[in-house]
């Protein structure tokens, strides 16, 4: 844990912003106005608010050394959030660079600490921004190394070619839905998964509330004429269920939604390969479904084991070919930086074995140590790669992925992310997800439909979000989805109010 002290009482927010800075440097921090101990950072802020030109100041001493950054930028002639706004962002500037001269690292995403950076690109370009001034505000506002910069112009380019009409599908939205269950829980993860077994009806209870939720949502968006951009199969792992289960589901969906013809895409993540099976590649071809995961996230047996994946390399690799043969045209692979007890070495094993299949996507996590994971909660027990380790690990995933002609198409980024990097998507010319693309970049309402599925409604005048969660575990999702269809509609309704209105 180290300790900073600032020179004076701030409010909770900025103590939590200026906390999330100092861990990009720091494993833990903790932020006060007091010196505990000589190990202690002092950190001094001075601020001369000019009419035009306010700037402010920091000071920063520790381990007998002292370092200075000043910051200056025009004044926002606006409104008083965002001259808050913009003061919360100053006195980030110097905080990072004093920071940064004290420890020597580098923070290539500069004071940026959120999760979707290039939704921060769009929104300067459709504010009328040219690509050039884009690029210099992610530069000078926000500290953002030119490397990172250029990669989320890059990004935003591929996006709207996928999705031309990206900034104008505020009126459509787009399905997320939950299936809680796979084979076993990761050790890293924090989604609404449960290891699927059949006691008490369980599964068979919490699909009769799915099927519900699906079609009282369809027939509200029937009767306001909304259409379906993209329909996502989430978890959880959805292929974890029975085939004929999987039948059934997709047989509602396609009852109970409008204007199916028109869906631009259906993805359903099979992600376990232990969850694949003939008889369910087989319902998915019925459906017209062949886009689809199948997530190695490594390809070495003891990183499996540890991480409590029960699926074998080569399990992996056989149901990637026997989904290909089954007539799935579109596959997409995981693979994450940053295992226990792997290196560099071990990534480009990995990669090796990826460039054989060559999936249509790969999608290049960083680890992240989520709150309420097993990893987190017993980090002693998984030993993971070093900050320098894991940035010439994901280094290497931009070169293997531009060699074997990837581009990059979405991003983004977690808190407690190994070495404050990112996690990229990259696909083959064509072939991005566009329900990745939409949610990363908030660009519509995304309704969530099951177990822990999370909604996302964007007022189509305003673009605010307003998010709602559906219950988390099967017992109280069964309990409990009646009063989400509820609640969910009564947020559609204020957003869409007439079929009129949106014509």
């Amino acid at each position: 844990m180290q300790q900073l002290n600032v020179n004076e009482q701030f409010p909770q927010d900025w103590i939590r912003m200026f906390t999330h800075l100092a861990n990009l440097f720091f494993e833990q921090s903790k932020i006060g106005t007091e010196t505990v101990d000589e190990a202690t950072i002092n950190i001094r802020f001075f601020e001369q608010f000019e009419e035009k030109s306010p700037s402010i100041s920091a000071q920063l001493q520790w381990n007998g050394q002292r370092h200075t950054a000043q910051f200056a930028e025009d004044a926002l002639e606006t409104d008083e959030k965002e001259l808050l706004r913009q003061k919360k962002r100053m006195y980030s500037h110097v905080l990072l660079e004093v920071l940064e001269q004290a420890t020597g690292m580098v923070q290539e995403w500069g004071i940026l600490t959120g999760i979707r950076p290039t939704k921060l690109y769009h929104m300067y370009r459709q504010e009328g921004k040219s690509v050039e001034e884009a690029l210099a505000l992610l530069r000078n506002r926000h500290r953002v190394s030119a490397r990172k910069s250029d990669l989320i112009a890059q990004i935003a380019d591929v996006q709207l070619n996928a999705l031309p009409d990206l900034y104008s599908l505020k009126q459509e939205v787009s399905i997320y839905i939950g299936i809680p269950f796979c084979p076993t829980k990761c050790a890293y993860c924090t989604f609404p998964a449960y290891a699927i077994h059949r006691k008490n009806g369980r599964v068979e209870n919490f699909l009769d509330g799915l099927h519900e939720e699906m079609r009282v949502i369809g027939d509200w968006l029937k009767e306001h004429d909304i259409r379906i951009t993209t329909i996502y199969f989430g978890g959880g792992t959805p292929t974890s269920i029975e085939a004929d289960e999987m039948d059934a589901l997709y047989q509602t969906m396609v009852d109970s939604f409008p204007h199916m013809e028109q869906v631009r895409e259906v993805t359903v993540e099979a992600g376990r390969p232990d969850t694949i099976t003939i008889p369910k590649l087989e319902v998915l071809k019925k459906w017209g479904i062949d886009r689809i995961s199948v997530n190695p996230q490594s390809y070495t047996d003891e990183t499996l084991k540890a991480i409590g994946r029960h699926h074998s390399v080569q399990e992996t690799i056989d149901k990637y070919w026997l989904s290909r043969e089954q007539g799935m045209r579109n596959i997409n692979m995981d693979l994450i930086i940053g295992l226990p007890n792997e290196g560099l070495a071990e990534f480009e094993h990995s990669l090796a074995e990826t460039e054989k299949m060559q999936p249509e996507s790969l999608t290049i996590h960083t680890l992240s140590f989520k709150r309420a994971s097993e990893m987190t909660r017993n980090k002693d027990k998984y030993q993971v790669a070093d900050r320098k380790t894991v940035g010439q690990m994901m280094k290497r995933g931009e070169e293997w992925a531009k060699d074997n002609g990837y581009i990059p198409y979405y991003l983004y980024r977690q808190k407690n992310i190994l070495g404050n990097l990112e996690n990229v998507g990259y696909s083959k010319p064509g072939e991005e997800s566009l329900y990745n693309i939409l949610i990363m970049e908030e660009a519509q309402t995304i309704i969530g439909l099951g177990c822990g599925a999370s909604s996302k409604f964007m007022d189509p005048a305003t673009g605010k979000l307003t998010q709602f969660h559906n219950p988390k575990e099967p017992a109280a999702y069964i309990l409990g989805f009646e009063d989400a269809i509820d609640r969910k509609i009564a947020y559609l309704d204020g957003l869409f109010p007439s079929a009129e209105s949106i014509k």
